[in-house]
């Protein structure tokens, strides 16, 4: 996404997501929905105008850090919605059934008979370079800690490679870390 640069602060936060699917189901275990998530979340980054720093898709959650001038229920809503109706239509014309049963709900006021995510999601700003690194390094770690892959940079569905300078041609989304200005030479060389 091209957008001028920003500087981590109080006035020009990051927001750390958090989202869990319903019930912990196992959904990004389908290669194919992991594809149509990251298609969903740039979909959602380029409509709802936002920078993607970094991410990761795990079995049942996916953690996003960002940087926004909307609101954080704002950015919320268009990123799970978004996911949402790709990841349901593509179980629904490839009749993953037993998938569907099990994010089925009884219906809201808006005639939703499914819901893909858990109510459980977080997101909390951040305003520090060093609370930003953290999170960075918090997200890369999620596929080592469980035991997915052995080096972060072997994990295909997370920014890690572009945050080594490593990234394939190929990477599965995009992310905006080159839109970052530090403030500590050190961090972003």
């Amino acid at each position: 996404m091209k957008t001028k640069n920003f500087r981590i602060s109080r006035d020009t936060p990051g927001l750390f997501i958090t989202a869990v699917a319903k019930d912990r189901l196992p959904l990004y275990r389908i290669e194919t929905v992991k594809t149509i998530t990251c298609q969903a979340i740039d979909q959602a980054r380029h409509s709802c105008k936002f920078m993607l720093l970094a991410y990761v898709l795990m079995p049942d959650h996916l953690h996003l850090l960002i940087h926004s001038s909307r609101s954080p229920s704002e950015i919320l809503r268009h990123v799970k919605g978004t996911i949402s109706h790709d990841v349901l239509e593509y179980l629904k014309k490839q009749g993953y059934q037993e998938s569907l049963r099990k994010l089925r709900h009884e219906e809201w006021k808006r005639h939703h008979r499914y819901s893909l995510w858990g109510h459980e999601s977080n997101v909390f700003s951040i305003f520090s370079e060093s609370v930003l690194m953290q999170k960075v390094n918090y997200i890369h770690q999620n596929p080592v800690r469980e035991s997915l892959v052995e080096r972060v940079v072997d994990y295909r569905w997370s920014s890690a490679r572009a945050w080594a300078k490593c990234a394939l041609d190929s990477e599965p989304l995009a992310v905006d870390i080159g839109c970052i200005e530090w403030r500590k030479s050190a961090v972003g060389a």
